[in-house]
């Protein structure tokens, strides 16, 4: 931000302090021709409410020159107009020392889980608690995508059904959450024209077992094999990890699995993106979150 900003804030909090300050002062001075005090002003409502002039009681107005020598002595001590003559910063007085704090508690706690493996921190009974510090640590850095209970939403995968689009064993789990993913994506195919497009939905729906039209289906298997789809999901479809590539064939669906949904997706295609997170939280952190997360699936 430039400094005309700064500059420019700094003019406006004095002259509004100055200017409180006279508006007080105007306010209270008697004009000429004024009632005195108790007198009746001539103001009268319904033939009996009289208004009188009574000045405004001393403990009230000096409650309005409190506050203001209150804003002129914080502006003083605090950043504001300039620094402040305590030095006293958001970060670097208030941030890190809560920081400093939190990390000389927790740490030795951290570091004592990260010796444990994954899979164990995940299921065994006496690891309850690191469960709940993963599960803390998920609901405050996850949950936008993956919801609340981790069973995803459309185009955010579902955490707790065992499948996994680059692996779910601990090790991958840890990867994904370490250094995120993104995958080469699923191309679009609107060149296809929209009539393959639908045999090639029909023939994905079919994979799974759903009810499909079996003569285009088997077209859309022929297509499935030329046109570059079984390069990534594989000859029987069930999918690559390394490519992010998902398995078709058990009815579980990133983007819906209705046969406008997968039309929509084999005609323009679709790309994800999992945020890295190592630099955020740490691999002590993603040890934890990465046993909670394992833990969904591995009841």
């Amino acid at each position: 931000m430039s400094a005309f900003w700064q500059g420019w804030i700094t003019v406006l909090t004095v002259l509004n302090i100055l200017a409180c300050f006279w508006l007080i002062r105007w306010t209270i001075k008697k004009r000429a021709g004024e009632a005195a005090q108790g007198e009746v002003t001539g103001h009268v409502w319904d033939e009996t409410l009289e208004e009188y002039n009574n000045p405004l009681p001393r403990w009230w107005l000096y409650l309005f020159y409190g506050t203001l020598i209150f804003a002129a002595v914080y502006l003083t001590l605090y950043p504001g107009i300039w620094k402040g003559v305590l030095g006293w910063s958001s970060h670097g007085s208030q941030y890190e020392a809560e920081m400093a704090k939190a990390k000389a508690k927790y740490d030795p706690i951290y570091q004592q889980y990260a010796k444990v493996p994954v899979a164990a921190l995940a299921t065994k009974p006496e690891y309850k608690e690191a469960r709940e510090m993963g599960k803390r640590l998920f609901l405050t850095y996850c949950m936008q995508c993956h919801q609340s209970d981790a069973s995803g939403a459309r185009g955010f995968p579902n955490l707790t059904d065992n499948d996994w689009l680059y692996g779910g064993k601990p090790e991958d789990i840890v990867k994904t959450i370490a250094d995120g993913r993104t995958s080469i994506g699923m191309p679009a195919h609107a060149q296809l024209g929209d009539e393959k497009v639908h045999k090639l939905a029909q023939y994905v729906l079919s994979l799974s077992g759903r009810a499909s039209d079996k003569a285009a289906a088997e077209e859309g298997k022929n297509l499935f094999m030329t046109v570059g789809c079984a390069g990534c999901h594989g000859p029987d479809a069930k999918g690559n990890p390394a490519l992010g590539a998902p398995n078709l064939t058990d009815n579980i669906w990133l983007y819906g699995g209705s046969p406008k949904t997968i039309e929509k997706t084999i005609r323009d295609g679709r790309k994800g993106v999992m945020p890295a997170h190592k630099k955020l939280l740490g691999e002590e952190k993603i040890h934890l979150l990465a046993a909670y997360v394992y833990s969904l699936s591995h009841k």
